[in-house]
């Protein structure tokens, strides 16, 4: 924490803001300003975010920055506003639907050249509240600030956290709650429900508005594109085709994987009922609301898809001049997402198994083999009949390699148990290991480089689920410590760390998490 120092004349510092979601049409979007809290109290802060936003922190007290991120202190130039989006939720179309506990405090370009947006969260109702009080508990907010962040240290496009405020307050859901409010980062909060609230509205030159904003700000390869609409759905299909094939490959599983919920700018958003899978079951589901299993685990590169077709619907007045050959050419582009999306998930994987290694940029990146394809599918097949951990499971091959292969430096490089150990029968492994030792010898692949990239591709640590919502019930009975261990273990999964051993133990029988809810 930081040194608290009561001064509450002290000015709030200035956010360089820019201000660009402002130049979109007014129907997208209402003013809102947040509702101020009781006793703002800041919970953590992301110095190191905050600096490569260009927001200068260091004359700030505590107390400042849990007035400015509570939305007690405007910030100087911020324009609030919550913004306006429909949305397929669960199947079911939802023409308006909106941020109705959000407010877009402004933007700023990071010093990366990137537009990051800054949204306040928990803040308060909105125009778009439905009858909804605006607020969001204490344990909500950690947990999006604490899985945003180490899907970022995963490598994983995500909302990032800026800062959690504790409001003094309670919100009422099924029992009374400590209030909280998050400050979220993100490159867009534009989403495919934003483009289905203008198709709704039959709201063509707002679409064309829209799509030169995304490609203007997220997408600057495609200015002089001859059909801007077209090219902008094609991009965004093939960063949301690689976003979950990515996050497929660590274990995780969204959870209302809704069109409201899916990133026009490609990264991860909305952290309510996630999960992360521990014994590997493919059709695995965690979210309370998802009582039909849509979004499972390995649905959720088909339902991306599902997604993109509804893009291309809302989309479809400005992917060309003639109706019947955009419409065709939409056709086209969603009936080719299945092979491009099993070629993502397929590609990660044999990476993920040193069969392939960092790509030289002088090289073309080879298609996948069909031996390396079997493989993959051999070894979760493999770990679906042994009940074995997925992220274990996979860090342990690291350690697994031919008998030739030169020791680790460490007797156990990865941190994790040896591979056959995690399985119910050990001799279930000699089989597979013999033909994946196999091929990497007739790949030819240095044994050391496949043992540094498994070990860089293959967490160790991952946001288990037993260790949240720990993490989260000590929060609420006024204890962060084990919140802040976990954040900061969570902050390196791929390096071994001395004392967090138990941050990498799958639960217990009488820990497990069988369901994991959002929080509104």
């Amino acid at each position: 924490m930081l040194p608290v120092t009561p001064d509450q004349t002290a000015p709030v510092p200035l956010v360089p803001w820019t201000n660009r979601y402002r130049q979109l049409p007014a129907t997208l979007m209402a003013p809102a300003s947040p509702t101020q809290v009781a006793n703002p109290q800041l919970l953590c802060f992301n110095s190191a975010l905050a600096a490569e936003l260009g927001i200068t922190t260091a004359d700030w007290t505590e107390d400042n920055l849990a007035a400015a991120f509570s939305g007690n202190r405007p910030l100087a130039g911020s324009d609030p506003v919550a913004l306006a989006y429909a949305g397929h939720q669960f199947g079911n179309f939802v023409p308006q639907l909106g941020d109705g506990r959000a407010v877009l405090l402004g933007d700023v370009v990071d010093r990366a050249g990137q537009v990051q947006e800054l949204q306040l969260k928990g803040s308060g109702p909105t125009p778009f509240s439905r009858r909804g009080d605006g607020r969001a508990a204490l344990g909500p907010v950690l947990r999006e600030y604490l899985v945003s962040e180490a899907m970022h240290a995963l490598g994983i496009p995500t909302t990032r956290a800026l800062a959690a405020v504790s409001t003094g307050e309670a919100v009422q859901r099924e029992q009374p709650l400590p209030g909280a409010i998050l400050t979220r980062v993100a490159p867009s909060h534009v989403r495919v429900g934003t483009f289905q609230y203008l198709a709704a509205r039959s709201d063509t030159s707002s679409i064309r508005a829209l799509v030169q904003f995304m490609i203007e700000g997220y997408y600057p390869a495609l200015r002089e594109a001859p059909v801007p609409g077209a090219a902008l759905l094609e991009a965004v299909a093939e960063r949301q085709v690689a976003l979950i094939a990515q996050w497929l490959q660590v274990g995780f599983i969204h959870g209302v994987m809704n069109t409201d919920n899916m990133a026009i700018a490609g990264h991860t958003i909305d952290f309510g009922p996630c999960a992360f899978l521990e014994t590997y079951r493919p059709l695995q589901v965690f979210s309370a609301i998802d009582t039909q299993g849509r979004y499972a685990f390995t649905n959720q590169l088909p339902l991306g898809a599902w997604n993109l077709a509804r893009l291309a619907e809302a989309m479809l007045p400005v992917l060309g001049d003639r109706p019947e050959d955009a419409m065709a050419w939409a056709q086209e582009l969603i009936d080719g997402l299945e092979g491009r999306s099993e070629a993502a998930w397929l590609g990660g994987m044999c990476a993920k198994l040193g069969l392939t290694l960092p790509a030289d940029p002088s090289t073309t990146p080879r298609a996948v083999d069909p031996v390396d394809a079997a493989l993959v599918t051999d070894l979760l097949m493999l770990l679906e009949r042994e009940q074995a951990d997925y992220t274990l499971s996979l860090r342990s091959l690291a350690d697994a390699g031919p008998a030739d292969t030169p020791p680790s430096p460490h007797p156990l490089a990865s941190g994790a148990p040896p591979f056959a150990q995690l399985l119910q029968n050990p001799a279930a492994a000699t089989a597979w290991l013999s033909r994946w030792h196999k091929r990497l010898h007739a790949l030819g692949h240095p044994p050391q480089a496949v043992r540094a990239s498994m070990l860089a591709r293959n967490p160790l640590y991952i946001p288990r689920n037993h260790l949240v919502e720990a993490a989260l019930q000590g929060a609420a009975e006024g204890d962060l410590r084990p919140w802040q261990a976990l954040h900061a273990t969570l902050a390196k999964p791929f390096e071994v760390q001395a004392g967090a051993e138990h941050h990498a133990h799958p639960a217990a029988a009488h820990e497990r998490v069988t369901r994991t809810f959002c929080g509104t």
